[in-house]
């Protein structure tokens, strides 16, 4: 008999102990708490189990899906359980008796184990709480095309708030993956192409989601957006350089100012590593080098794929040594590899057991960060412990007392609907006016007497929907279950925006079927009408059940189906077109980037995006959105970013132009914004220096606007080869008619750092640019600065942001240098 299992024999009482102590430190906690605990007590905290809630309000029950066989949770939880998997993200349940269920199976997880631990619950928050009836918010995409980081750590304190409310723990999100190929189905899911906005929106997610005591999760760590030919789950390959200062940049980041407690694994290998089994990522760069202290998750089954996708491990227990070694402390979504494969290798052993020590210690003190471990501690989560007579029906059976619950908790409320408004609302994209938009509203002021709106996303209810959102990700596993919040339709949305135009409306296409047997009925409508209108885009989907979304890679940029040619054939009948785009991706658009009214793109904007994107149609909202990827001029240009070098730059010796119709960062507005008076007070810096200059910024317009000022850094020598231009700052203007800005920057000479030849980040003297931009194509103010002194080395202490000032003038006097 082992030591180990002598404790278990010996122990009497284990509820009681210093780690129940909350004035102690967690790390003292979990360490008292570690020395009670047999080796299999030890690895039961480093897994979790995928169980769906009841909806009587009755325990949770293990899902059973393709990928594992179902767990018998009796044989586990006298052991502890780490993590319970989706409770509510797995069917649909009614909040308030998911949280009843959720609450009866805490209370039986603590009630097993002879510590009395819970489980740590978590879900998806990709684009809201994927739960039945919670807030469907704009898609990451969205996030990214705000420019606005603070809006964003709003939107996810109140999701956060909300998944906290029903007893979750932590959430899957966000991704910090930096787009590489649009083609890619999970770009929706990405907040952009450029790592530094990429890396300020998902740092506030993280604030936000923080803030509300659920523990984010970055993912993909790292290099999954960069799979060749964009398919998911391919192999990555890509440069020691392109990795540090594109694919790591936004994860540092996030680690260094968010307070991010749990980092995901990504699936794929980058030159034969996969990231599972990267010590020198997971625990090198990670922790010893970035500090970072939470836990590193497994992303679904990845820990097995070692084995049967990679075949790096030829057992299971050789996958769990590996991906336990590298720096994994969590297999999600269920036991696989580290339940009895681990344990077999450590008794054979093949795995130390002081692995098994290192990541349980970080899972025990993030429970007790989270109160689980605390004396007090009890299940019921806040939602329901207002409600009389809980304790009693927490303990009680699945009967009719969970039948008073139902309905009584609301996850969409009011307030989280203006919310998901107002993002949606800054996250749409003017990309082309001829002057047709605005819309006025009115039949007085000359609104169109009759609106032909076309498409196939004219009248459908889901099209605002991102592939992570509940009522697509499970909800269409369950057809008779209502949607659970209001999904109102762009037909619907402009109904009640013009309501003295007639609106008349034809499908004309489905998203991705040949059919063009409806376009006759949807060319006629059009020639009788004032403006056409034609919604196309996407219909996000899992695994090919959809064109984007996991699992949805694209052929190339083409609209999916015969949309494009649907499109054509509304330009060519003579009515103003108005395009308006409800995706997952950036599309090439043909001939309607040069002959379209107007483009108006938005990025599956969520449950409140057909009424925004009708505000701005009809001028109520004026656009302010900006691009968080480029708009392709042709379908096959892929891959490419507006972050290419040279030689990935249009060129006489090939054939395939990659140009952007619209590049990052471009968005229009409904007024004019003039650039002027630009001073470099300080133009020439030490490598440890910083640069300091100012413009103004005037709305000539006659109507109030947004304006984005964006900061991209152009080095034409560099001892490695370097993109053309990089963004490393911007800031918002809301301006009023003739109202002005000074906008002032300093930019320290570490925004100039990359990685040079012998692998180490450096900042190198020179001449620079810096081009004060209204997107990635459309420089309005160029400073040419100079860096002087030795090469310096930098390291991840270095400064990551330009600092920004900005004077809200009532004349714009003209400045000067101080």
């Amino acid at each position: 008999m082992t030591a180990n299992s002598d404790k278990a024999t010996a122990a009497t009482d284990h509820r009681t102990g210093p780690w129940r102590d909350p004035t102690l430190a967690p790390e003292a906690r979990a360490d008292a708490l570690i020395a009670a605990m047999t080796l299999q007590e030890k690895v039961s905290q480093l897994f979790g189990v995928w169980v769906g809630a009841s909806d009587e309000g009755a325990e949770v029950a293990p899902f059973q899906h393709d990928m594992e066989e179902a767990v018998a949770l009796d044989d586990l939880l006298p052991h502890g359980l780490g993590q319970l998997t989706r409770p509510f993200g797995t069917a649909p349940v009614d909040p308030a008796v998911g949280a009843l269920s959720l609450s009866r199976t805490q209370e039986r997880v603590a009630g097993a184990n002879r510590f009395g631990i819970p489980a740590l619950a978590h879900e998806e928050c990709l684009a809201g709480f994927a739960a039945w009836g919670a807030t469907a918010y704009p898609v990451p995409l969205s996030w990214g095309a705000t420019f606005h980081p603070e809006l964003i750590r709003e939107m996810a304190a109140a999701i956060g708030r909300d998944m906290r409310s029903v007893g979750v723990h932590q959430g899957l999100a966000p991704v910090l993956d930096v787009v590489r190929d649009a083609r890619w189905g999970r770009v929706e899911e990405t907040i952009g192409e450029d790592p530094y906005l990429v890396g300020t929106v998902a740092t506030a997610y993280v604030r936000g989601l923080e803030s509300a005591g659920i523990v984010a999760t970055l993912k993909h760590f790292a290099g999954y957006s960069a799979s060749r030919a964009g398919r998911n789950l391919a192999p990555v390959g890509m440069g020691a350089r392109e990795r540090a200062d594109i694919i790591l940049t936004p994860f540092e980041m996030a680690v260094r100012e968010s307070g991010v407690r749990s980092v995901m694994h990504a699936y794929t290998d980058t030159d034969g590593i996969p990231s599972a089994a990267d010590g020198p990522l997971l625990t090198g760069l990670l922790r010893d080098t970035w500090g970072f202290e939470g836990t590193v998750v497994a992303d679904y089954f990845g820990i097995a794929f070692l084995k049967t996708l990679h075949g790096v491990a030829g057992t299971f227990g050789e996958a769990a040594g590996a991906a336990l070694g590298a720096g994994v402390d969590v297999e999600l979504p269920t036991v696989s590899t580290f339940g009895s494969p681990l344990t077999d290798a450590i008794a054979k052993g093949l795995v130390p057991e002081a692995l098994v020590d290192r990541a349980v210690r970080r899972v025990l003190v993030q429970k007790a960060q989270l109160g689980l471990l605390d004396a007090e501690w009890r299940p019921v989560p806040p939602v329901l412990a207002a409600a009389a007579e809980v304790e009693g029906r927490v303990g009680g059976s699945a009967g009719g007392d969970s039948e008073g619950l139902r309905g009584t908790v609301r996850l969409d409320t009011d307030e989280n609907r203006a919310l998901a408004r107002r993002v949606a609302e800054q996250a749409v994209v003017l990309l082309r006016n001829d002057g047709t938009l605005p819309l006025t509203a009115e039949a007085a002021a000359g609104a169109p007497a009759r609106i032909a709106l076309i498409g196939p996303n004219a009248d459908t209810p889901t099209a605002v929907l991102g592939c992570y959102a509940f009522p697509v990700h499970v909800g269409g596993q369950h057809p008779e279950t209502p949607l659970g919040i209001e999904l109102p339709t762009l037909y619907a949305a402009c109904a009640a925006e013009f309501p003295d135009s007639e609106i008349v409306t034809a499908r004309g296409a489905d998203i991705d079927t040949p059919d063009t047997g409806g376009f006759g009925d949807a060319v006629e409508l059009a020639r009788g009408a004032d403006l056409v209108i034609v919604a196309l885009g996407d219909r996000a989907g899992l695994f090919g059940r959809g064109t984007s979304g996991e699992g949805c890679d694209a052929e190339n940029l083409a609209l999916p189906g015969v949309q494009q040619q649907l499109l054509d054939a509304l330009l060519d009948a003579g009515t103003p077109v108005v395009v308006v785009l409800l995706a997952g991706r950036p599309y090439a658009l043909g001939r309607a980037v040069h002959e379209a009214a107007a483009i108006v793109q938005s990025f599956f904007p969520g449950e409140e995006g057909t009424r925004a994107i009708a505000s701005v149609l009809s001028g109520r909202t004026d656009p302010s959105g900006r691009l968080p990827v480029s708009v392709p001029r042709h379908p096959g240009s892929q891959p490419s970013t507006y972050l290419a070098a040279r030689l990935g730059h249009s060129s006489e010796v090939s054939s395939v132009d990659p140009t952007p119709a619209f590049g990052f960062g471009h968005g229009l507005t409904y007024t004019a914004f003039e650039w002027s008076d630009l001073v470099v007070e300080r133009g020439e810096a030490s490598t440890e220096g910083e640069f300091a200059l100012f413009c103004t910024v005037r709305n000539t317009g006659a109507r109030a606007g947004t304006e984005v000022v964006q900061v991209y850094l152009h080095d034409p020598v560099a001892s490695v080869v370097q993109p053309v231009q990089r963004l490393i700052g911007y800031v918002r203007l809301d301006l009023d008619p003739g109202r002005a800005a000074r906008v002032r920057v300093t930019v320290p000479a570490d925004l100039a750092s990359f990685t040079g030849r012998d692998g180490h980040r450096i900042v190198e003297p020179g001449d620079l640019e810096l081009r004060l931009s209204a997107s990635s194509t459309d420089t309005r103010l160029t400073a040419r600065v100079t860096l002087t002194g030795p090469v310096r080395t930098v390291d991840h202490t270095r400064r990551l942001h330009m600092g920004v000032a900005t004077d809200l003038l009532t004349d714009a006097p003209q400045p000067r240098a101080h």
